[in-house]
């Protein structure tokens, strides 16, 4: 079941969506060679009180933390800890989300820390240009998969590889909701297929790009996603309406 949401329901969600841009982007401030991401965790929780809001991530399925981390060879979904210290050179994947006043807000950034490696700055900016291609394509009229084929057609065409274990969701009175907006075209879809998007739709566009293979693996703490290969994995993720205008993004 889609749940369209109405101008209203959709003001509700940019308020819960600029908490969680807020909450980035003093957690982007602080990301610097010695901090750990439980001090992250620590600012992103704040903010979201602070306004209010409460973090979305935390206990839910027993995810026991506010933010979702992913340093260089995580995916997503890294717990923090005070033992997890960033370095020069590292880049870090930064997921949160809220829930104010009745509906969630999501969206990821993966950022550098201090002087990263030409591959590791290709990889970033091109994740983050799939997503936006991704969104260009969330109007009415067009097909879900047209958004999966933005996406996996510009990572594939630079050289890396899109993730296929996690895709992107609706969102609105839950965190997750149908439908599922998968990063690439299913083996089964073609772009121009999908369910044709309408306006009030409101989903969580969010590739995750790997270096090397697609493939990933669980660690130990039942969490933790990693590249199979080792090699860096980026992610980006918006909040987006499908809007009569066309999208809008509102976590920008």
């Amino acid at each position: 079941m889609i749940y369209l949401k109405n101008k209203e329901e959709i003001e509700k969600m940019r308020s819960a969506a600029q908490v969680v841009v807020e909450a980035l982007r003093k957690m982007r401030e602080n990301v610097v060679a010695g901090v750990s991401t439980w001090d992250l965790d620590r600012i992103a929780e704040d903010v979201a009180v602070s306004k209010g809001a409460k973090p979305a991530f935390k206990g839910y399925s027993s995810y026991p933390a506010s933010v979702c981390f992913a340093v260089n060879s995580e995916v997503v979904h890294g717990i923090p800890s005070k033992k997890k210290v960033l370095k020069e050179g590292d880049i870090v994947g930064l997921d949160f989300g809220v829930l104010l006043d009745g509906f969630y807000g999501d969206s990821a950034i993966t950022v550098p820390v201090g002087g990263i490696s030409s591959q590791a700055e290709k990889l970033l900016k091109v994740t983050e240009e799939s997503l936006m291609r991704g969104i260009n394509e969330a109007k009415p009229g067009n097909r879900l998969y047209d958004i999966s084929a933005a996406i996996q057609g510009h990572v594939e065409q630079e050289g890396f590889s899109v993730v296929r274990s996690f895709v992107g969701h609706g969102i609105g009175r839950k965190l997750h909701e149908d439908p599922q907006v998968p990063n690439f075209v299913p083996e089964n879809g073609s772009n121009g297929k999908g369910i044709k998007l309408k306006p009030g739709m409101v989903i969580a566009i969010e590739p995750m790009v790997n270096v090397g293979r697609p493939d990933v693996k669980i660690l130990n703490d039942g969490w933790t996603a990693v590249t199979v290969d080792g090699t860096l994995s980026a992610h980006f993720e918006h909040t987006v309406a499908v809007t009569e205008n066309g999208p809008l993004v509102l976590t920008q």
